[in-house]
């Protein structure tokens, strides 16, 4: 009998056999050498951070991170006062660890915008064996087809010790997220006036060496993560289904997504759920790639890895992530309600990412800050089509101990230009939000599962 780790591995092999032949291209980039790769675990963390902390002590040294629990909600920091106060008055003191998003957004809302900022703590922690699989991937995972697609990948973090930037943001979207789960939560585009009504959502994601069957290898070759969604509220949006294959290279193979809608009854292809379409039930707040910060295909910009450097973000959201708290303590006018978000010092990878020449987005550049230790960008400003700041995305972290995965309590995308903004992931109505222990089968990502979910 074939045990479940069994399974496992031998779904992984096949996908390494699958992928270098189902993305061989020109443009192919190297690992890093058995030597650099040795610094893992060393002077790097298991995931490629640097393990020491900063000159003046403000940043601490990586030590393992939290230890798993089962009440992943306690706040093990609940003890802490803020070390200081960002506001508009004060923030000309702190400008030089802040976004040009986060400085703007200070300028928009003087009165009320503001950053309580704690004591850091690297809280960041998987489990064993995916530090494993990052040490095999920096000695093995290329780019390849010009940075669309990745030639010989396992599972999780692609490039621990990164070259580029491309290669941060594939870091980004190959992160581990648990391999499989099940989640309810809200999404809540809140108008210039503080109104706002939660559209409430369930999903299922399971990336391809958790599911709990045997596919044919054809079947996830190519694969990143099979996603489900259903609105669950307002009853206008009831029962609307959307089903992903997520695909590593999409421009080689795009995005393969169905629709259910109720009205009709039916299921169809939708091709078009990707880069700057209108996101899910959003109010025009997001495109299809703002999800989960960025996500999708890099190949309609140019990457540049700017450098690393220390910026006050969210993190350790312990506060924000409270059973205590309802979504109108927490949504306020104009941003979230600053009495419940916590920042700390941290170092980030700075990205830039500019719209090439011929192609189409509505963001002209967007800039990512993405957390050293859990691969999670934490900020995102973007800018339009004239090059004006125009929308600024927050990743409030928290570590999920009980599952030893870095996800987030909240994501917030802040519209400058019309005083509306979109907050989504927040789950602090609907009981515990996650379930990281969901195994689900191949078949119930397909277009005949959706079908069945609709009658």
């Amino acid at each position: 009998m074939k045990t479940a780790s069994t399974l496992d591995h031998m779904k992984a092999s096949l996908r390494l056999m699958v992928l270098p032949l189902a993305l061989a291209g020109a443009n192919s980039w190297a690992a890093v050498s058995e030597q650099e790769a040795a610094a893992l675990g060393n002077q790097l963390t298991p995931t490629g951070a640097e393990r020491a902390g900063n000159s003046d002590g403000t940043i601490p040294t990586w030590e393992g991170g939290l230890p798993s629990t089962q009440d992943r909600y306690a706040d093990p920091f609940a003890g802490e006062q803020p070390l200081f106060t960002i506001t508009a008055e004060n923030l000309d003191q702190y400008a030089d660890k802040l976004s040009p998003g986060q400085i703007a957004m200070f300028k928009r809302y003087p009165d009320s915008f503001r950053m309580p900022v704690y004591p850091s703590h690297r809280t960041h922690a998987l489990p064993d064996s995916i530090y494993d699989v990052a040490q095999w991937n920096a000695r093995h995972t290329e780019l390849n087809d010009g940075g669309n697609g990745l030639t010989i990948f396992r599972e999780a973090m692609a490039f621990p010790i990164p070259q580029n930037g491309l290669e941060v943001i594939w870091n980004h979207i190959t992160r581990y997220r648990g391999g499989s789960l099940e989640r309810t939560y809200v999404q809540v585009p809140v108008q210039a006036n503080g109104d706002f009504t939660p559209v409430k959502i369930e999903e299922k994601l399971s990336w391809p060496e958790h599911l709990s069957d045997d596919p044919d290898a054809n079947q996830t070759a190519n694969m990143l993560a099979f996603f489900l969604q259903r609105v669950l509220a307002p009853a206008r949006l009831t029962g609307d289904v959307l089903l992903i294959h997520e695909t590593l290279n999409q421009v080689s193979q795009p995005r393969q997504a169905w629709t259910y809608n109720t009205g009709q009854r039916r299921v169809r292809r939708a091709p078009q759920i990707a880069y700057d379409a209108p996101g899910t039930a959003s109010d025009g707040l997001r495109t299809a790639d703002n999800l989960d910060m960025f996500n999708g295909a890099p190949d309609r910009y140019d990457w540049k890895l700017v450098g690393k450097r220390e910026l006050y973000i969210p993190y350790n959201s312990f506060p924000l992530a409270s059973r205590d708290l309802t979504y109108d303590q927490i949504l306020a006018k104009g941003h979230l309600n600053p009495e419940h978000t916590r920042y700390e010092l941290h170092r980030v990878w700075e990205v830039e990412a500019t719209l090439k020449e011929g192609e189409r987005h509505i963001y002209s550049k967007r800039v990512f800050y993405v957390d050293e230790d859990s691969w999670q960008i934490a900020i995102a400003d973007h800018y339009d089509g004239r090059g004006d700041l125009w929308r600024v995305a927050e990743a409030h972290a928290l570590p999920y101990r009980d599952a030893q995965v870095t996800w987030v309590a909240a994501e917030t995308l802040y519209d400058l230009q019309s005083g509306r903004y979109l907050a989504t992931g927040l789950t602090n109505e609907e009981g515990d939000g996650y379930d990281f222990g969901e195994r689900f089968a191949y078949k119930d990502f397909t277009p005949q599962a959706i079908r069945r979910m609709g009658h």
